[in-house]
C-alpha cells in the first residue's frame, strides 16, 4: 500500500487552480488528502517530508519519449526509462510507437502496459500508430488501439506522405475523441539531411534539413484539421514559421495544439560544431537530432510562442541510443538526444535568464500536457484534493553538473554532459509513493 506522507512548508504551486503558497500538502495511500497554510494540517504518526524552500507542484507530464521496448532494449527499457523519467521529475509518460513491432495493435498495445505495471516506476500511456507498421499505407485499426487504452495516434518519425490517409485518420481519430500526433517532415525535402539547412551545414561540408520541410507538412495537416474537425497536436516544432501557421490556426479556430523540446529552446545549430566554437569542429554527433537544431531567431519565435499560448506544451522527445549509434561519423549517427534526466536543468535556465517565468513553465510541463490527455485517464496534472498524488519537488537554485555516468536511462546521447544547470529535481511522488529522491532529501516520522 502505498504510504501517507506529509510534505511540509514547501512552496504550493499549482497553475491549474492557481494555487502559489507556502504551505503543507497531504497524502493519504495514493491520493491528495488536503493541502492548508503552513502548520495548518495535524497528522501525528505520519512521515514528513521538510520542503522548506522547495517548490512543490503537480507531477510532470511528458506527452512525448521514446521508451524503446520492444524490440530496441539495448537502446532503453520500461524499466529504465520510467526510472530516468522519474528522475527528471516526470510522473506520467507517453511512450511513441516506433519499436519492433510497433505498437500498431492491440497485443502490443497490452504488452507496453503490462510491462509498465510490473516494471515501471511512473504512469506509463502508450501512443498507437497511424498506420499499420508505421508504413504510410493504410490506417492501423484504430479502433482496437482506442479500446486498447492509446491516448492518441502517431506514425512519429514516419510522417504520413499520403493527405488522403491523413484525413481519414483524422476523421477516425475525431470519432474516437483521441488526438494525432504529428511529427511534420517532408522528406523528399530532407532525405539525406543531417542538419539544419544553413551556414553550419555549409561550413561543415553537411546536407541540410530546411526548415521549410516542416513548414509544409504543418501547413498541410492544419489545412486537413480545419477539413476534419479532428484535433490535431504539432511534435516537436523547431522554426518560427512553424509558430507563425500554428498562431494563424488557433486565430481561426482550428482544433490544435503543440509541444516543443527543452533542447530546441536552448541550443541552436552551432552546437553541432562542438561546445567551444573556438575549438577545432568535432561534428557533435550528441547534437544530431530530428527535427534538427535550428537558429536563435528560431528559438526566440519558439519562446515566444510559449508565452503566447501558441505552443502549448514541453515534450522531451527522449531518444536514448547506444554508444555505438553515437560514437560513428556524423553522416552515420542515430537522430536524438536523451533528455529525461536534463529536461527540468535545461528549462531553469530561461527561467533564470528571465525569458520565461516559472508559472509557465510548470503549467507547460504539468497541466497543458494534461488537458491534451484528457481526463479519460484520470485527472493530471493537478494538485487538487482527491486526485491521484503524482507530485514534483524541486529546487530552483541547487547547481548540479550533467554527468552522463550518473544518468539511471541507457541513453547517455546528450550535448549537456558536463554542463552546469541551476534547478533541479529533489523529490518524485507517483500515486503517493515516493519513486525518486535527491540524496539530499529526508523524510522523518513525526
Amino acid at each position: 500500500m502505498a504510504m501517507s506522507l506529509l510534505i511540509a512548508c514547501g512552496r504550493l504551486l499549482d497553475p491549474s487552480q492557481g494555487l502559489d503558497k507556502i504551505g503543507d500538502l497531504l497524502i493519504v495511500e495514493n491520493k491528495i488528502a488536503q493541502f492548508g497554510d503552513k502548520g495548518s494540517i495535524p497528522s501525528p504518526g505520519v512521515p514528513v517530508l521538510d520542503a522548506t524552500g522547495l517548490v512543490v507542484c503537480p507531477g510532470f507530464i511528458d506527452l512525448h519519449c521514446h521508451l524503446r521496448e520492444p524490440g530496441f532494449e539495448e537502446k532503453e527499457t520500461i524499466a529504465t526509462g520510467t526510472r530516468a523519467a522519474a528522475k527528471g521529475g516526470f510522473t506520467t509518460v507517453c511512450c511513441m510507437p516506433n519499436t519492433n513491432p510497433p505498437l500498431d495493435n492491440q497485443i502490443a498495445i497490452d504488452y507496453v502496459k503490462s510491462k509498465a505495471q510490473t516494471e515501471g516506476v511512473v504512469n506509463v500511456f502508450p501512443i498507437g500508430c497511424i498506420t499499420k507498421n508505421r508504413k504510410g499505407e493504410e490506417l492501423a485499426e484504430m479502433n482496437d488501439l482506442a479500446q486498447a487504452g492509446v491516448i492518441g495516434f502517431s506514425d512519429d518519425g514516419n510522417p504520413v506522405m499520403n493527405s488522403r490517409i491523413m484525413r481519414h485518420a483524422l476523421d477516425y481519430s475525431s470519432s474516437l475523441g483521441l488526438v494525432v500526433i504529428d511529427h511534420c517532415e517532408d522528406k523528399a525535402l530532407t532525405d539525406g539531411g543531417l542538419m539544419n539547412e544553413g551556414w553550419v551545414a555549409t561550413r561543415l561540408g553537411l546536407k541540410g534539413m530546411p526548415a521549410a520541410a516542416e513548414e509544409i507538412m504543418v501547413a498541410r495537416d492544419l489545412a486537413l484539421a480545419q477539413l476534419t474537425g479532428a484535433r490535431l497536436h504539432i511534435a516537436h516544432v523547431s522554426t518560427e514559421g512553424s509558430v507563425d501557421l500554428i498562431r494563424r490556426a488557433k486565430d481561426k479556430g482550428i482544433s490544435v495544439t503543440a509541444e516543443v523540446t527543452p533542447y530546441h529552446l536552448a541550443l541552436t545549430e552551432e552546437r553541432v560544431m562542438g561546445r567551444q566554437l573556438s575549438s577545432p569542429i568535432t561534428y557533435d554527433t550528441n547534437a544530431k537530432v530530428n527535427p534538427p537544431l535550428r537558429t536563435a531567431k528560431d528559438i526566440n519565435a519558439l519562446i515566444a510562442g510559449l508565452k503566447e499560448g501558441v505552443i502549448d506544451a514541453i515534450a522531451t522527445d527522449h531518444a536514448p541510443h547506444t554508444l555505438i549509434d553515437k560514437m560513428c561519423e556524423f553522416g552515420l549517427a542515430a537522430f536524438g538526444i536523451s533528455g529525461l534526466e536534463t529536461a527540468l536543468g535545461c528549462l531553469m535556465s530561461l527561467v533564470h535568464e528571465g525569458k520565461l517565468d516559472l508559472v509557465t513553465l510548470i503549467s507547460k510541463l504539468t497541466i497543458a500536457p494534461a488537458q491534451i490527455i484528457g481526463t479519460k485517464f484520470g485527472e493530471l496534472g493537478t494538485l487538487k484534493v482527491g486526485t491521484r498524488a503524482d507530485i514534483t519537488i524541486i529546487d530552483l537554485n541547487k547547481e548540479w553538473n550533467v554527468d552522463i555516468n550518473d544518468f539511471v536511462s541507457k541513453g547517455k546521447n546528450t550535448p549537456f554532459n558536463s554542463y552546469q544547470f541551476k534547478g533541479k529535481v529533489m523529490t518524485t511522488v507517483v500515486s503517493g509513493k515516493i519513486v525518486y529522491e535527491d540524496d539530499s532529501v529526508k523524510v522523518k516520522q513525526k
